[in-house]
């Protein structure tokens, strides 16, 4: 009898950290790295090392180079792994800008928190440094997708197309003949950017994000808001603040905009883009054309039409434009980045509007603009709410419960065990209800450092 341990470290319970550990007798593994996001209980997790010996795992692997799943790999380092960390390509592409600029975010905050002295601690300390994300970039090893990669005699993985973002996959695992399947995150059927996502044909463990599996996307016609919005904003001489992920929403963002101004649907508005990592992340779709839908052409056509900003000083002189203009600026749920600088500045002027693109996960300064708060916390002082706050949940690249339902049911056979993950408590359940009713399936939401055992016979 072979036992697999399962140790649910992240994205149990809750929507971010993802991180998965399984100690099997021929090898030990993870499943993404993620880090917390959101809540401050949340949040304050990233600084306790794991509640397992880091040394002992042999391999990361990652579905997709998103924070919340990638973010916590150089604490990892720093706790004692000295293992290969291993994704497609772009996976590793998008992992390596995201980390580089996290560790700058987390730099740069500890630097102002000790300069002003708005921290509790003495002195304040990043979660990691630059010089620790190069150590964790040094472990990089890509793979192909549709690929059985042998590890041991009884383990073998395979990377599967997931939609997303670029490079995103779920990943088939084989341990002693049984498949366990971790979806990653779901995208959507109809997108943009991207084409939709393989569907598995067999899983006897499935472990599936449930971000959105008590909602459907809302059928929204998505230019024609874009388009008044613009307009409102134009007439009313203000400015269209736009917090966006660096990763495919951004670019989604751009093609919709240029393909608005092609139209003639909107006028000729300056719109900048400002985030360092969403310009890093322009160059991935140009190194990877087969990942995405996009011509090259038109991709390079579409990226001229925007104003890039590069340096800080640029912000601060974007802000001080006179002109109205539409500003697209990381992070999407508001948690760091250059869209605290405009929103510092911008949110007590009434012809301001703010408009949310995404999932905005609890605890976040997103989550709370959506929820009607009428002041924020920003660089440790409270600023009054005047601007108009609009949400367009459509644009998410998650799946919602009835793709996410149709990207479950090709498997031919009963899972033994359903888990759900990287959901908020009310989705969690919704959705398992959702998946009993509709396939008679055991499923079970683990709670955050869940140990499941699963026996394998020889």
């Amino acid at each position: 009898m072979n036992t697999i341990k399962i140790h649910f470290l992240g994205a149990s319970g809750t929507v971010t950290g993802s991180k998965f550990y399984l100690e099997t007798p021929e090898l030990n593994l993870m499943i993404d790295c993620g880090m917390f996001q959101g809540l401050k209980e949340l949040r304050q997790q990233n600084w306790n090392p794991l509640p397992i010996d880091v040394s002992k795992i042999d391999l990361v692997l990652l579905t997709h180079g998103h924070l919340d799943h990638t973010g916590y790999l150089p604490r990892l380092l720093k706790e004692g792994f000295k293992g290969k960390i291993v994704g497609t390509a772009p996976t590793l592409a998008i992992t390596r800008i995201i980390l580089l600029d996290s560790a700058k975010i987390h730099e740069e905050e500890a630097e102002q928190a000790n300069k002003e002295g708005y921290s509790k601690h003495n002195p304040a300390l990043p979660l990691y440094t630059v010089k620790d994300a190069e150590r964790t970039i040094d472990l990089f090893q890509s793979k192909e997708k549709d690929q059985w990669i042998s590890l041991t005699e009884h383990i073998r993985y395979k990377f599967r197309y997931n939609g997303h973002i670029i490079g995103a996959t779920f990943i088939e695992l084989e341990i002693f003949g049984k498949l366990f399947v971790f979806s990653g995150d779901v995208g959507r059927l109809q997108d943009n950017l991207l084409e939709s996502p393989e569907r598995p044909k067999w899983a006897d463990y499935l472990f599936v994000e449930s971000t959105y599996g008590n909602k459907l996307h809302p059928e929204e016609d998505v230019e024609g808001i874009l388009s008044d919005l613009i307009k409102t904003t134009i007439r009313e001489r203000g400015n269209l603040i736009i917090p966006s992920f660096a990763v495919e929403r951004l670019q989604s963002l751009m093609y919709l905009l240029w393909n608005l101004y092609k139209k003639n649907k909107i006028p000729n508005i300056p719109i900048f883009i400002d985030s360092p990592m969403g310009n890093n992340v322009l160059s991935v779709f140009e190194q990877f054309p087969h990942w995405h839908k996009l011509p090259m052409n038109e991709y390079r056509a579409m990226c001229n039409h925007f104003n890039i900003i590069t340096s800080y000083g640029d912000t601060w002189k974007t802000i001080d434009d006179p002109r109205s203009k539409i500003v697209i600026a990381g992070s999407g749920m508001v948690t760091g980045g250059r869209v605290l600088t405009y929103l510092k500045q911008l949110i007590d002027i009434p012809s301001t509007a703010i408009l949310l693109v995404g999932f905005q996960a609890e605890g976040t300064r997103g989550r709370q603009l959506l929820e009607g708060a009428y002041e924020l916390k920003l660089f440790g002082k409270y600023y009054p709410i005047k601007a108009k706050i609009h949400h367009l949940e459509s644009l998410s690249a998650h799946a919602d419960q009835s793709e996410l339902l149709h990207w479950m049911e090709d498997i031919e056979n009963i899972p033994e065990t359903v888990f759900l993950i990287h959901g908020e408590s009310t989705s969690l359940d919704a959705f398992r209800v959702k998946i009993k009713d509709v396939h008679g399936w055991n499923v079970q939401i683990p709670k955050l450092n869940d140990i499941q055992e699963i026996f394998i016979s020889n």
